[in-house]
């Protein structure tokens, strides 16, 4: 997903720079992909969120009962945490980007930018 979502980012950036660009199809086509890596965002922070609770819970286990046997399994939990984190912290910037993404595509379609709702 990582590479995909890159590759797709670059095309839309090209296609920013392309003057010839029909920017009323691409706004609808972007607009649909965002809806799909929303999902896959939605997705790798169910699964995140899972693996820290399975973490939390296995370190609580192995602190009520004592049991050192547990410890490979805590650990082996918490290395995964790392790359679902870091994958997931790229998911979400990527699509925060696509959304400033979104924004150009508007403005070169209908001449102004949407609603400036942050100020």
């Amino acid at each position: 997903m990582t590479k995909y979502l890159t590759a797709y980012r670059k095309y839309i950036l090209s296609c920013l720079e392309d003057p010839d660009t029909d920017f009323v199809r691409l706004l609808d086509y972007h607009r649909q992909h965002i809806g799909y890596f929303m999902h896959e965002r939605l997705i790798h922070l169910i699964v995140t969120v899972l693996f820290a609770l399975m973490t939390v819970a296995c370190f609580l286990v192995i602190a009520v009962t004592e049991k050192i046997v547990l410890i490979p399994l805590a650990a082996a939990l918490l290395c995964l945490m790392i790359p679902y984190i870091k994958h997931y912290y790229f998911l979400e910037n990527t699509v925060q980007q696509l959304y400033k993404d979104e924004e150009r595509i508007y403005e070169k379609v209908y001449g102004f930018p949407p609603t400036d709702w942050r100020e």
